[in-house]
C-alpha cells in the first residue's frame, strides 16, 4: 500500500469516489454516470475541514482482487468495484466491541446504533421509534445523504440530484461519541447561538384568550413573581371562522379583532414587560381572500384580487417567498412580533423531485430572521431531518399528558444529541388528554427546568392550563420555586449555549458520552449530563403511597457527587436508588463543581446580571468558564476553585466591556460549617478570594435529620417509626441498616438505606 500523510485524500474511479475527510470519517459515492456532487446538500455544508487534522492513510488500487483498499488508524475499507452492496463494499473497524469481528457490510442494519430523533411526538403516549444517529456501540455508524437535495451554487435554489446513486458518510469513531459529534457539526454546520431570552420560561397555551385576559395573565405571573421570558400566542391570535368556500381556519395571518382589538398595544405592553412574543403559523393554505394582506399578495403573484382566487402556498416559487415575508410577515413584525412558531403538519414532499416544505420553511424563516435580527434570530419549528440543528428551536409536537409520555421524554431529548439536534422544546406537562394530576405536572415541570427549553403548553381545554395556581397550594409553591430556579440558571444555560455553538458540546448529553466503556451508562437511558457540572436522574414515576417519596435508580459515576438541592453526597461508581419528596429533584453536581446563578430572577433576561451567586462544591481543584454574549461581543469569567488552598480565583476576559461595571459575585461553600461566611467579590475584574473556613459538614451529621424527615412522612405505625428512629440514633450506620432492613417495609427500608449507607 502507498502511505500518505495529507489533509485530504480522494480516490476516484469512473463510477466511484472515496474521500477520506478524517482518519475516522470517509465519504463513499457511487454514480453510474460518474457525475459526483461537490455542492452543499440539505445536510452537508463542508467537506474540507479547515484547519484540517492530518490524515494517516494507506491506499492500494487493483490489488488482491479489490478495486480499492483504504486503511486509516480507525478502519480498513475494501471495495470490489460496481454498485455498492454487501459484497462490493465492506469495512473492518479497529475496535473490539463486537463478539466476533468488527466488520460492516454495506446495507447491514446497525444493531448497535444509539439512535437519533424523530420528526414529531404528536399523539405520542409513551415511547415512539427513533431514527438513527451517527454513533454506534459497534464503532461505526452510517449517515446516508443519497436522497437529500442539493443547492444550486448560483441561485441558491434547492433541486433534486440529477441522477440517483449512493452518497454515504462512514463515521468510524468507536466510542469517541463527543469526537463524532464535533466532526458531524464541522460537516453539517455548527448550531447557532440562541438568543439569551430563549433560555428562560415560556408561556404557551392553545386557548382563545382576549387581549385583556392575556395581559391580566401576564400581570398575575408578575405579581406572583414567576418570571416569563417568552409569550406565545397559539393559532387563536388570527381569524379562524371563515366562509365554508375558503376552507379551514387553520391557516391565518390576520389578527382576530374579536379577541385582540389593538394588537400593536398588546405587543407594546408585552415588550414593556421585557417579554418576547411569538405567534403560531400553519401556512399550508397560503393566502386567501379573507386576509388583510391578500390584495397586495395577489397582485405580487399576478392574480386579480377581485377574483378572490387563493394564492397557493409554494416555497419553491421565489415570488411567493418574497410576498410571504415582505407583505405578510414583516408588517406583523413591525407591530412587534419577535419570531415565528412554524407549526407545519402537512407531511413531507409529495415526490422525490420536491423539497420537504418544512425544510424550506425552516431554512427561509431562519435566514430571514438572521438577516433582520442578527443574534436574536430564532424560530420554533418541527424537525425536518439531519441538518435541522442549524435552524433552532425544535417543537416536538402534541404529546398526551401521561406518566408514559414523561418517562420517554428524557431519553428522547438526550438521544437527539446523537444526530446533533440539541435544542428541543417540548410541551412541558403534556399537551392533551390525560387527567388532573398535580404530581405529574410538578415532576414534568421539574424536568423542564433541566431541559434545553422550558415551554409550558396545553390544549384548548379550560381545565388543562398549566398555571401553578391551578393546583393545590403545595404544588403551586413547588412549581413557582422551580420556575424561578430556571431563571436563576440562565447564566449557566447561556454558557452552555455558547459552548454548543463554539465547540459542539450539547447542553444535554447521554451518560455514555462521558462513560463510553461503562455498560451501565447505556442501561440508564433517561439519565443525562446537564453540561458541564450537573448530572440529572429524572423522576418519571409517581411517589410510593407509603413513604410519599418518588424513586429513581441510576448510575453514579466515579467520584463524589452532591445533590444541588438537598446537598446530600453520593460516592460512585455504582448503581443507586434515590428517593425524593415533591419539593426535591435529583440533580447531582460533580466534585469541585461550580454553579453560577442569577438570583435576581425578575430582572430583564436580556441584560447581563449585576449580581451573581456562585455555589462551590466540595472536591479537588476545578474550574468553570462563564460565557456571556451581547450584540457588542463576548466575555468570559473563569472561576478556579481550589479547596485545599482555600481560594477562589476569577480571571475575566471582556474586550468589549459588556460585563456590568457594578457587578458583584457572592460565593459560598456548599456543606461548609455553619460559620462559613459568603464572600462578595467584584465581578468585572480578575481577582482572588480566600475562604477562612472550609471544613465540610461531617456526613454522619446529615444522616439523622434526613432519616427523621423520611420517617415523619411515612404512612406506617407510629410505634414502628419510633423503633426505627431509636435504632438509627443509637447504632452505627451499617449496623442500623441491617436492623432497618429487617423491620421496615421494603419501600421505607430502601429510602432509609439511601441515607444510612450512601456514603459508607
Amino acid at each position: 500500500m502507498e502511505h500518505m500523510k495529507k489533509t485530504c485524500t480522494v480516490v476516484t474511479g469512473s463510477t466511484y469516489r472515496f474521500t477520506v475527510i478524517t482518519d475516522h470519517l470517509i465519504r463513499a459515492e457511487y454514480q453510474a454516470d460518474g457525475q459526483f456532487t461537490d455542492t452543499p446538500t440539505q445536510t452537508i455544508q463542508n467537506r474540507a475541514f479547515t484547519p484540517a487534522a492530518e490524515i494517516h492513510t494507506a491506499i492500494s488500487q487493483d490489488t488482491q482482487g479489490y478495486t480499492v483498499q483504504i486503511e486509516t488508524p480507525a478502519l480498513h475499507l475494501y471495495y470490489r468495484g460496481g454498485v455498492f452492496n454487501g459484497s462490493t463494499l465492506f469495512v473492518d473497524t479497529k475496535y473490539n466491541y463486537q463478539t466476533h469481528y468488527s466488520r460492516w457490510h454495506y446495507g447491514d442494519p446497525d444493531e448497535g446504533n444509539l439512535g437519533g430523533t424523530a420528526r414529531t411526538l404528536d399523539n405520542a403516549d409513551g415511547a415512539i421509534p427513533l431514527g438513527q444517529g451517527i454513533m454506534s456501540r459497534n464503532g461505526l455508524a452510517v449517515l446516508d445523504d443519497s436522497a437529500s437535495m442539493v443547492i444550486d451554487a448560483e441561485s441558491g435554489a434547492w433541486h433534486q440530484r440529477p441522477h440517483a446513486g449512493n452518497d454515504v458518510y462512514l463515521f468510524a469513531y468507536g466510542h469517541d461519541y463527543q469526537g463524532a459529534l464535533r466532526d458531524f457539526f464541522k460537516l453539517t454546520g455548527q448550531p447557532p447561538r440562541l438568543p439569551r431570552f430563549a433560555l428562560g420560561n415560556w408561556w404557551s397555551r392553545y386557548y382563545p384568550y382576549t387581549q385583556k385576559e392575556y395581559l391580566a395573565l401576564m400581570q398575575r405571573f408578575a405579581d406572583t413573581k414567576i418570571p416569563i421570558a417568552v409569550a406565545v400566542l397559539d393559532m387563536n391570535w388570527h381569524t379562524t371562522d371563515l366562509p365554508a368556500e375558503m376552507g379551514s381556519g387553520w391557516t391565518g395571518f390576520t389578527w382576530n379583532k374579536k379577541y385582540f382589538a389593538d394588537p400593536a398595544a398588546l405587543l407594546r405592553a408585552l415588550h414593556d414587560q421585557d417579554k418576547h412574543v411569538t405567534l403560531n403559523l400553519h401556512p399550508a393554505a397560503g393566502g386567501r381572500a379573507n386576509e388583510e394582506s391578500y390584495p397586495a399578495v395577489a397582485k405580487a403573484m399576478g392574480i386579480d384580487p377581485a377574483t378572490k382566487q387563493p394564492v397557493n402556498f409554494n416555497m419553491n416559487d421565489p415570488r411567493f417567498v418574497r410576498a410571504y415575508f415582505d407583505l405578510v410577515l414583516h408588517p406583523l413584525e413591525k407591530e412587534g412580533v419577535d419570531f415565528w412558531w412554524i407549526d407545519w403538519q402537512q407531511g413531507e414532499a409529495r415526490s422525490a423531485a420536491e423539497v420537504d416544505p418544512l425544510w424550506v420553511l425552516n431554512v427561509a424563516h431562519y435566514a430571514d430572521q438572521s438577516q433582520r435580527k442578527g443574534d436574536h434570530a430564532l424560530i420554533l419549528s418541527r424537525y425536518a431531518g439531519p441538518g435541522s440543528h442549524r435552524y433552532p428551536i425544535g417543537f416536538s409536537g402534541d404529546t398526551v399528558a401521561s406518566w408514559a409520555s414523561l418517562a420517554f421524554q428524557p431519553y428522547f431529548t438526550a438521544t437527539a444529541s446523537n444526530i446533533g439536534y440539541t435544542w428541543w422544546s417540548h410541551d412541558i406537562g403534556g399537551h392533551m388528554r390525560g387527567r388532573f394530576d398535580p404530581e405529574l405536572a410538578t415532576r414534568w415541570l421539574q424536568l423542564g427546568v433541566f431541559s434545553p427549553i422550558l415551554r409550558l403548553h396545553s390544549t384548548d381545554n379550560p381545565f388543562q392550563g398549566k398555571e401553578p395556581w391551578n393546583y393545590d397550594e403545595h404544588s403551586a409553591h413547588i412549581m413557582t420555586r422551580y420556575l424561578r430556579l430556571r431563571r436563576e440558571l440562565v447564566p449557566y444555560l447561556e454558557s452552555a449555549n455558547i459552548a454548543t455553538h463554539d465547540s459542539g458540546t450539547p447542553l444535554v448529553e447521554p451518560l455514555y458520552y462521558q462513560h463510553p466503556d461503562e455498560p451501565q451508562a447505556y442501561q440508564f437511558r433517561n439519565e443525562f449530563y446537564f453540561d458541564p457540572e450537573m448530572l440529572v436522574l429524572p423522576i418519571t414515576t409517581p411517589a410510593d403511597p407509603m413513604t410519599g417519596l418518588a424513586a429513581v435508580t441510576g448510575y453514579i459515576p466515579e467520584g463524589t457527587w452532591t445533590d444541588l438541592l438537598t446537598h446530600q453526597t453520593y460516592t460512585g461508581p455504582g448503581v443507586m436508588t434515590l428517593h425524593r419528596d415533591a419539593d426535591h429533584y435529583p440533580v447531582l453536581v460533580r466534585e469541585g463543581g461550580i454553579i453560577v446563578r442569577d438570583v435576581d430572577y425578575m430582572a430583564p433576561i436580556d441584560s447581563l446580571p449585576t449580581h451573581l451567586t456562585v455555589d462551590l462544591f466540595q472536591g479537588p481543584a476545578h474550574h468553570y468558564t462563564l460565557r456571556e454574549h451581547t450584540e457588542k461581543g463576548d466575555a468570559t469569567t473563569v472561576f478556579s476553585w481550589n479547596i485545599d488552598a482555600h481560594q477562589l480565583t476569577l480571571t475575566v476576559t471582556d474586550p468589549a466591556g459588556i460585563i456590568p461595571a457594578d457587578r458583584t459575585i457572592q460565593a459560598s461553600l456548599v456543606n461548609a460549617d455553619a460559620e462559613q461566611p459568603a464572600l462578595s467579590l467584584p465581578g468585572n475584574t480578575s481577582g482572588q478570594a480566600t475562604f477562612t473556613h472550609v471544613r465540610p459538614v461531617a456526613r454522619e451529621t446529615q444522616v439523622q435529620p434526613r432519616a427523621w424527615r423520611i420517617l415523619q412522612q411515612a404512612h406506617v405505625d407510629f410505634e414502628l417509626k419510633r423503633q426505627l428512629w431509636d435504632i438509627i440514633r443509637q447504632q452505627p450506620a451499617v449496623k442500623a441498616a441491617v436492623s432497618v432492613a429487617s423491620l421496615a417495609p421494603a419501600e421505607l427500608s430502601a429510602a432509609l438505606m439511601e441515607v444510612l449507607l450512601v456514603n459508607v
